[in-house]
């Protein structure tokens, strides 16, 4: 391990989850380190001959789209693997490895963000959003525009450079590749079927059904959200992932939870909570709120929504939203929510292994009545 990145790295003995607030702090600050360190590695990349330009342009390109947010996914990969290894301390003479007693493995965590704003990078640009994390999205940042295409691909080439530079000595290296590609296929391939559910110009809301909507979520959110964080502790732990498809359903039934709550959120959060202005209702989107509408809705609330769905206009969206609050959206999400986390809960503890089940709580713990 490099000397720069032994210097960065400190202990970790508390998850995010459950440590007073001056640990969590201390456990971001770290990241913060580890963060700064794959970042000058990703700077002088030798493979490429960077430009005093280009150079600044990646290093704003990353600090814009990489380390903001709550670090759920990155919290929640050291949150699993301590509990995996029943909260024995994690050193920090690997923390770039990940694995193996000594670790923190904050480089793969790292490297799960990495992985995310590469997403959310192109999704802002498809959906045409406004903000992200509570700063306008990066394609709308003046210079950038339509560049941040290529900045999407820029980031998820990095993903395997760091992989390769610090786990490709571990012997489950191939397996870590595997896992990433593999979510990756199924993230990029959610939204192809949520930006194919409607084509552009067409707006057919008979499409907009629950199983339609379960589907793109499983695949757009879940796997990549929920699915990839856990998978990678228990790769790190030795598993074998064949071993664990109770908890990878668990976890996908998980994420579809959270994307119900983040469509809810986009309509009903303020904006300064949840750190970005909801367009789900202008974009036509195939969101949980719609759905629930259409199943309630008489003829004539359908051509309510008809007429404005999908259409921009502060009128159009308060027409839907009023709509949603006389379908009593509102009270059927709070008993979606509380029946979830219900039926969440009993799938939890039905697992033989105590260790997992406390990953699954923790994870569970984080997302229930989050607020943004």
């Amino acid at each position: 391990m490099a000397a720069a990145a032994a210097a960065a790295a400190v202990s970790v003995t508390a998850s995010s989850s459950d440590a007073p607030n001056g640990k969590a702090t201390d456990l971001r600050s770290t990241f913060e380190q580890v963060y700064n360190h794959l970042k000058s590695e990703l700077l002088e990349d030798s493979d490429f001959d960077f430009t005093d330009d280009s150079r600044q342009w990646i290093e704003r390109m990353l600090d814009h789209n990489v380390p903001g947010g709550k670090l759920n996914r990155g919290l929640s990969v050291v949150d699993s693997y301590r509990l995996l290894r029943q909260g024995m301390e994690i050193s920090t003479d690997e923390v770039f490895l990940g694995c193996v007693l000594v670790i923190t493995h904050l480089s793969l965590s790292w490297q799960d963000l990495q992985l995310q704003a590469y997403f959310l990078v192109l999704d802002d640009i498809m959906d045409g959003s406004l903000t992200r994390r509570g700063q306008p999205c990066w394609f709308r940042v003046p210079k950038v525009g339509f560049i941040a295409v290529n900045d999407g691909v820029l980031l998820r080439n990095h993903i395997p450079r760091i992989l390769k530079r610090h786990f490709r000595e571990k012997p489950y290296y191939v397996d870590l590749l595997d896992l990433f590609n593999e979510v990756e296929f199924q993230t990029a391939s959610g939204q192809m079927l949520d930006l194919i559910t409607t084509h552009e110009g067409e707006k057919d809301l008979s499409k907009y059904k629950m199983p339609v909507y379960r589907r793109i979520v499983q695949y757009k959110t879940a796997y990549y959200s929920f699915y990839l964080p856990v998978a990678c502790a228990l790769v790190m732990s030795g598993e074998n992932l064949e071993n664990f498809i109770n908890v990878k359903n668990i976890l996908i039934d998980m994420g579809t939870y959270f994307q119900v709550q983040d469509d809810y959120l986009d309509c009903f959060g303020d904006p300064q909570v949840i750190g970005k202005i909801g367009t789900d209702i202008e974009d036509f989107k195939c969101s949980w709120l719609v759905v629930q509408a259409l199943e309630r809705a008489d003829e004539n609330e359908k051509k309510i929504l008809s007429e404005n769905y999908g259409k921009p206009g502060s009128e159009h969206v308060a027409s839907v939203k009023t709509l949603y609050k006389d379908l009593e959206l509102q009270a059927v999400f709070l008993k979606y929510e509380r029946e979830s986390y219900e039926q969440l809960t009993a799938s939890i503890i039905a697992l033989p292994s105590k260790s997992v089940q406390e990953v699954l709580k923790s994870f569970l713990g984080k997302i229930y009545k989050r607020q943004k």
